[in-house]
């Protein structure tokens, strides 16, 4: 069955942590799948780890559709929820525009980052789901820190929580934060939190795929890398190359061969024409390769 945001809503009313992480192509999808995820995220962080984009502005909704697309093949479960990217909700009409080309992608929602409860509500009447995101906001803030540092700040966080889910908001990441704003924030709201650098009590988690599995180089103090792909990955492709030179690949039980009466009709026929024969269809571009 297909996680809904109202399984997710549930999932927080009974005290059960969700887990989403990012995902942005079919066989990713298909592992998180296997693997249990609740929630994959295709978000604009593919522009900086998967299509070499040195920001994530530079991401456009054609981007993200085409990952959706890719994710949503593999999602029979998780729920896909897609990031609106940056400059595509700068007014209501676009966001609308944005989300409805996302959702016929094959997401389920979508998220854009700040605080616009007005868009919010645009969205939701018109049957979008909406992840809202708070905290740091990496299409918005120049310098990625730590956000709601002060005591007024942490406050001011929590009031836009909450009034972000009266505007229609099924659930907020919040990102780089302090823990206990988070906890906070968590504790007051109904719909569901997920934290990324945001602490221990958020209703749930999300992760960079590539960074939880160790693909980047550069370690972050609110990841955990459980995998070494880089390492691994690149030993397997060194090994490789190393046997390609080597002519140990492929070997034996790598190649498929003709039937043998088929392979001595070939050798009949190749010897025909060698000495003068008529060759058969094709065989004058067969016998060149040959």
């Amino acid at each position: 069955m297909k996680n809904t945001a109202q399984f997710l809503r549930d999932k927080k009313s009974r005290g059960e942590r969700i887990a989403m992480l990012t995902c942005y192509d079919y066989p990713t999808a298909l592992w998180e799948e296997e693997a249990g995820v609740d929630v994959m995220l295709v978000g604009d962080s593919v522009g900086t780890n998967v299509l070499g984009y040195e920001s994530v502005r530079e991401v456009t909704l054609e981007n993200i559709i085409h990952h959706v697309k890719a994710t949503a093949r593999g999602a029979s479960t998780a729920y896909v929820l897609a990031d609106l990217p940056y400059g595509t909700y700068d007014n209501s009409a676009d966001a609308l525009l944005g989300a409805q080309a996302l959702q016929d992608a094959g997401a389920d929602g979508v998220k854009f980052e700040g605080f616009r409860p007005d868009i919010i509500s645009h969205l939701t009447t018109r049957g979008v789901e909406v992840c809202a995101h708070l905290g740091l906001n990496p299409q918005i803030h120049e310098k990625h820190a730590l956000q709601a540092k002060t005591a007024d700040t942490a406050l001011h966080l929590v009031d836009e929580s909450l009034a972000l889910e009266a505007a229609g908001a099924f659930m907020i990441v919040y990102e780089l934060i302090p823990e206990e704003v988070a906890r906070e924030a968590t504790k007051q709201l109904a719909i569901p939190t997920i934290g990324i650098g945001a602490g221990r009590y958020t209703d749930g988690q999300v992760l960079v795929v590539l960074d939880a599995l160790g693909a980047n180089a550069f370690e972050l103090r609110h990841n955990r890398k459980y995998e070494d792909f880089r390492a691994r990955g690149t030993q397997a492709i060194r090994q490789y190359v190393e046997d390609v030179r080597k002519g140990l690949f492929p070997q034996a039980t790598n190649v498929r061969h003709l039937p043998e009466a088929e392979a001595a009709k070939l050798a009949e026929r190749i010897r025909e024409y060698r000495h003068g024969g008529t060759p058969g269809r094709n065989s004058q571009k067969m016998i060149g390769r040959v």
